[in-house]
């Protein structure tokens, strides 16, 4: 294909009906003549891969991009789309119906905005997010149905359905919310994600916003980051005694890898982030990669991956091992990428914390080798790995004891399958009251388990055995399982049988 090296030199321009002309414009991009079968196209920016191919599907073409200056870009739109000219005919009802559907849009977005700033949408919108902190909870979800417009708290990790707002108010409240996160209410056909801040009883609370567009309308999920309610203490977490002394040993240590796995929600940031508090000084350089930063630590440098500019968190982790960092976060291990560079980190002298989606702490393991990590690399590198769920606690208010006895010969057989060694003497539930919001729980703690990467695990990642042959080699050494460490705090009395089974059962 002959590509001129200026608008100029064409002489001629072909018809591409049912272009949107004020597309043109804002995108800096005209088609300019069809030939071989593909369509050169005149564009501000030619490395705009997504432009290219939402216009080669807008021309029903393969397009070849050209360089051209903005200006001349649209000198050429003015001349080919002027009043009376060929192209302007053919588009013209196309523009027509445009700008009609564009003065109803505008019209419908100022009327939400004026409705989102009167004082009842306010007043409905304040109401929502305190009773949320009031509650306790972590989350408010807003969902949009055919016929109602349901809000939902998420409390201790259960969600909680609330008294719902009209379905008439669904737009306003939701446009509410989006102007306090700072995010286009005009927009609804894409996710949007926000953060806004309040003062609620005394202390300022972070909101980080999601929305998704869903075929009933926009969802949105807000999530609640309370850092007061935050536990960044080793020992507050429910670290079971041996297991919190041999994981504060770990830390200490001055290079190597530490991993917490887990499913979303089981409280995998919260143990990195009171590991980095335990270990924080001013000797120390300590830096972190999160998607997204949750809370903020004093004293530590904090990055956030922003992928839409291709800050990865393979990227930003291979930058940051040149700022000559003590101790490294990444927040999470998602690609062979991103686990070769904190590999390479832990064995070049910095102590690198991570976490992974496994079930287990042998299951780290199969998955890393599975990623592609060499064995004696995973070998030499990782000192530990930590598995982890949160389980409710029963609430201290309304705690009763159970008849003695009860279930007690059922749930032993499976207690037993388990690997427990504590025989629970009574057994307590929660029988609901005002203080835990008649759910019989309140407040949430850890059960966890240590895989130890020894001289006798090594080995068997070097032979690269399969997770159960790991985690029966680490349980024959000592290591209790989460299974095990729930099962003695339902001796202790802090949790129930049912939450156990309700995390631990696959």
């Amino acid at each position: 294909m002959d590509i001129p090296t200026s608008l100029k030199d064409l002489s001629v321009f072909e018809s591409f009906p049912g272009l949107s002309v004020r597309y043109l414009r804002e995108n800096l991009v005209f088609p300019l003549k069809k030939e071989d079968g593909h369509i050169l196209l005149a564009m501000a920016q030619p490395e705009d891969q997504d432009l290219q191919a939402a216009m080669a599907v807008a021309l029903k073409a393969p397009v070849v991009p050209v360089k051209a200056a903005e200006a001349e870009i649209l000198e050429f739109i003015q001349t080919a789309y002027e009043p009376g000219s060929p192209m302007s005919r053919l588009v013209g009802d196309l523009e027509a119906e445009e700008l009609d559907v564009e003065s109803e849009e505008t019209t419908e977005i100022g009327h939400l905005r004026d409705m989102a700033r009167e004082a009842p949408i306010i007043q409905l919108v304040n109401l929502l997010v305190v009773r949320a902190i009031q509650m306790g909870a972590s989350d408010i979800h807003l969902e949009p149905f055919e016929d109602t417009f349901r809000v939902r708290y998420r409390k201790d990790g259960i969600l909680y359905e609330t008294e719902s707002p009209p379905k008439g108010l669904q737009a306003a409240v939701l446009s509410r919310l989006k102007i306090m996160a700072r995010l286009d209410i005009a927009e609804r056909r894409l996710p949007q994600d926000g953060r806004f801040r309040l003062k609620v009883q005394g202390h300022d609370i972070d909101f980080r916003v999601s929305t998704l567009p869903t075929l009933m309308g926009e969802s949105m999920v807000i999530r609640i980051l309370d850092r007061e309610k935050v536990i960044l203490n080793l020992h507050g977490l429910g670290f079971p005694p041996r297991e919190l002394e041999q994981f504060d040993r770990m830390i200490h240590k001055p290079y190597g890898m530490i991993l917490v796995t887990g499913p979303t929600g089981s409280g995998k940031t919260t143990t990195l982030y009171a590991a980095l508090e335990s270990i924080n000084s001013s000797e120390k350089k300590i830096i972190t990669i999160e998607d997204p930063v949750e809370y903020r630590l004093s004293g530590v440098t904090q990055m956030q991956v922003k992928p839409s500019i291709e800050l990865t968190f393979a990227r930003g982790l291979r930058h940051i091992v040149r700022q000559d960092p003590d101790v490294v976060l990444v927040g999470e291990i998602r690609d062979r990428e991103t686990a070769d560079i904190a590999i390479h980190a832990a064995l070049t002298g910095h102590l690198v914390f991570s976490t992974l989606h496994t079930n287990d702490a042998s299951g780290a393991v199969t998955r890393l080798l599975e990623m592609g990590i060499e064995d004696f690399l995973l070998a030499s590198a990782i000192l530990g790995i930590v598995a982890q769920r949160l389980v409710r606690r029963i609430c201290p208010e309304c705690r009763t004891p159970l008849p003695p006895g009860y279930k007690m010969e059922e749930w032993r057989l499976i207690r037993n399958g388990m690997g427990s060694g504590q025989e629970p003497e009574q057994l307590f539930t929660g029988q609901g009251c005002p203080a835990c919001a008649h759910t019989g729980y309140q407040g949430r703690t850890g059960i966890y388990e240590l895989l130890i990467v020894d001289d006798a695990i090594r080995p068997l990642i070097l032979q690269r055995a399969d997770a159960s042959t790991v985690r029966q080699q680490a349980i024959g050494q000592g290591m209790k399982t989460m299974a095990a460490d729930g099962w003695d705090k339902v001796a202790q009395g802090l949790t129930t049988v049912e939450e156990v089974l309700r995390v631990t059962q696959e």
